[in-house]
């Protein structure tokens, strides 16, 4: 069966910095299009960023610069590095294949169960 395992959220400080990992398992990653997206209490869900199959990188958020997705094929894993993190990147970050092959934020398949991140002194 084909799923998303993400890991490595936490708590942190304002400033700091976390690393995601989001491994799949079930299939290979290679040839598909895989994004990160956010989820706080009370809120729609946003997607983050989204990598190719090829490594091309798209983001969504109005300060990208904080967000690095990548990926590892022989790892079968993708990452997303999270930098100089505000109290409002506090959210439960999922993972999921996107399904038009374009990464359009609309159009993505089931997210995984998450990892919890909350920044706060």
């Amino acid at each position: 069966q084909a799923q998303f395992v993400e890991f490595g959220g936490g708590s942190v400080q304002p400033g700091g910095s976390l690393r995601l990992s989001c491994a799949a398992s079930g299939f290979t990653i290679d040839y598909y299009h895989i994004g990160w997206s956010r989820q706080a209490p009370g809120k729609q869900r946003e997607v983050v960023s989204c990598i190719s199959s090829s490594g091309a990188t798209t983001h969504y958020l109005d300060s990208p610069d904080r967000f690095t997705i990548s990926r590892d094929n022989a790892k079968n894993t993708v990452y997303l590095q999270m930098d100089r993190l505000k109290p409002e990147d506090t959210a439960v970050y999922s993972c999921a294949i996107d399904l038009s092959g374009r990464c359009r934020r609309d159009n993505f398949g089931s997210w995984g169960q998450g990892t919890q991140v909350t920044v706060s002194s």
